[in-house]
């Protein structure tokens, strides 16, 4: 008897580990993101969920685009703060995946060498961009059309975020376009200036979005929905204070740095309507992005 007891108390105890595990991940998040200025709704949504709901978001912290993709299109996580145009070339290759919100509005500059005046002022020059699908690389179209030229016009190089500042101030490159703060950097170290904002080029313009994977929206519907629903609030709510101190928590840059760069960045209003999602799409095809983007309703998900 004594042996048979022993038996139900240890299957007892298994069924608990078990249940405790399967609700352990049942009130968690896993979000990929990259140490930027266009996150920190992420970051701020993660302070705040699991004292106010009781869901854990962990955050994986990447140091490229390519890392964060792998992780996301293989299912490592849960979901990502990613360029939006990224997301957009994985869904159109079968990855399942939904973009809830945007990660931004606004927050993006062009920055050039202090010889540079104009956008006629970019032909035969070197202009970095992070990624060949990226809102900087339509930004960049989008400044050269204003004069007339067009990416045959200059020299187009990918490179790491965190390269940018220094290769301007060297000379290896004429300027560049990329998520924030590195713009802010460049113009704090007096290596560079402001050409453009996206907002000169591109009213409305989209960048970032954060997107969860269809997998975790099917398996945890309420969880995604609250997690969306908090991310949205927790970016009406970031001020320009707020987003200060969460951007010196989480990021490695200089107070004056992140003043500037979130002098151009807001969070708030951060549904993806269909018109704007419309003009993304027709830039993405007009400058060779993609020759077929996902449609608003195949990519986009409000309905929670």
């Amino acid at each position: 008897m004594k042996k048979i007891f022993s038996v139900i108390a240890a299957g007892a105890v298994g069924l608990t580990l078990v249940s405790c595990s399967k609700k352990s991940d049942d009130n968690k998040i896993k979000i990929a993101y990259l140490p930027i200025t266009h996150s920190l709704a992420v970051l701020e949504t993660a302070d705040e969920l699991a004292e106010k709901t009781g869901l854990q978001v962990e955050l994986v912290k990447y140091g490229s685009w390519n890392e964060l993709m792998d992780a996301l299109n293989s299912g490592r996580v849960d979901g990502a703060s990613v360029l939006i145009e990224l997301a957009m070339k994985s869904k159109e290759q079968g990855i399942g995946l939904k973009s809830v919100a945007l990660g931004h509005r606004d927050g993006n500059v062009i920055v050039t060498s202090d010889k540079i005046n104009s956008a006629a002022d970019l032909k035969g020059k070197t202009i970095a961009i992070p990624h060949r699908q990226s809102s900087h690389n339509i930004l960049l179209n989008d400044a050269l059309s204003t004069a007339g030229l067009t990416t045959d016009d200059i020299n187009i190089t990918e490179l790491a975020p965190t390269e940018m500042p220094s290769a301007l101030a060297g000379g290896q490159i004429d300027g560049y376009c990329v998520a924030e703060p590195f713009g802010a950097k460049a113009v704090s170290l007096n290596a560079g200036k402001v050409l453009f904002e996206s907002k000169e080029l591109w009213e409305n313009s989209l960048c970032c979005g954060l997107v969860l994977t269809d997998k975790y929206i099917k398996n945890n519907p309420e969880n995604a929905r609250v997690f969306t629903e908090s991310y949205k609030e927790a970016g009406e709510n970031l001020t320009k204070e707020k987003a200060l101190e969460t951007a010196e928590k989480y990021l490695s840059q200089e107070k004056e740095v992140l003043e500037l760069s979130l002098q151009w960045i807001a969070y708030d209003n951060l549904d993806i309507t269909e018109d704007d999602y419309t003009v993304l799409a027709e830039k993405v095809k007009s400058y060779g992005l993609s020759d077929n983007p996902p449609s608003y309703a195949d990519f986009v998900k409000n309905d929670f």
